[in-house]
């Protein structure tokens, strides 16, 4: 069900900033509507993000913890951006002159920390049926006991994620683990790191069809596997049950499983 801009902005939303320049700290705190089948993003640079499960039909809410060494936390403005597909929020630092720094959802929008040394970590409630989307570079994704759909990414951190729905993730200094409840998406899930392992549960009538690869770990699977062209112990193409969709898997330093959740 797709929900209108208007409606969506109908929700009540309130802002607040609590300063704390005496201890190089401030945060943010904002609560707010997202539709269900609409999706809160929240994208950081220097810092975790992490989502647990909110209560409320819609009700979002958002905490930034800003603190730093030396710069200004009050430098780093939390931008709020609603859209037509739910709610993105940044941490914009100050622009390093050359392009302006932008908060805009998805792969919009563009972030440079300069010599900036503070460090922002969001912490999400995420209502039932809402998406939740975590970008980070240097920092870790968690989300803990969703119920929607989850997208992770991050550069230099681990992703941790269970959910009722389905996820993917992406980092390339990190593990993932990840504990999908959903199995039935259209479109090819991917979960991509470079060091670090990739560890998925499953649930047991999964049918897709699984590319794997590694370079220095191995592969396992709890799941029957009928298996396309050549097996390998660090490459894997084949069909668990039915096939029908896409699963990929893919690491260089790290080992891959799949596990059947209990």
């Amino acid at each position: 069900m797709r929900v209108s801009l208007p409606a969506l902005l109908a929700g009540a939303a309130c802002l607040a900033l609590v300063p704390r320049a005496a201890t190089g700290q401030s945060e943010f705190h904002w609560k707010g509507k997202v539709a269900p089948g609409k999706a809160i993003e929240i994208k950081g640079v220097n810092g975790d993000v992490r989502a647990v499960a909110g209560s409320g039909v819609g009700d979002v809410e958002v905490t930034a913890v800003k603190h730093a060494r030396r710069s200004d936390p009050d430098e780093v403005k939390i931008e709020v951006v609603q859209h037509e597909d739910g709610v993105t929020i940044c941490a914009v630092y100050p622009s390093d002159g050359r392009r302006e720094n932008s908060c805009d959802a998805g792969d919009g929008g563009h972030m440079s920390v300069r010599d900036n040394d503070v460090t922002v970590d969001f912490t999400v409630r995420v209502p039932a049926g809402v998406r939740f989307v975590g970008r980070t570079v240097n920092g870790d994704v968690g989300a803990a006991d969703l119920t929607g759909d989850v997208e992770a990414n991050t550069v230099n951190g681990s992703i941790r994620i269970s959910t009722a729905g389905y996820a993917e993730a992406q980092t390339v200094n990190g593990e993932i683990v990840a504990s999908l409840g959903r199995a039935t998406w259209s479109n090819a899930l991917e979960f991509r790191t470079v060091n670090g392992g990739i560890t998925l549960d499953l649930p047991a009538g999964l049918s897709t069809e699984v590319r794997a690869t590694t370079v220095n770990g191995d592969i396992q699977t709890d799941f029957p596997l009928m298996v396309t062209g050549r097996l390998g112990p660090r490459r894997l193409h084949g069909t668990i049950g039915s096939g029908g969709r896409r699963l990929a898997l893919e690491t260089v330093n790290g080992s891959i499983r799949l596990r059947k959740a209990s």
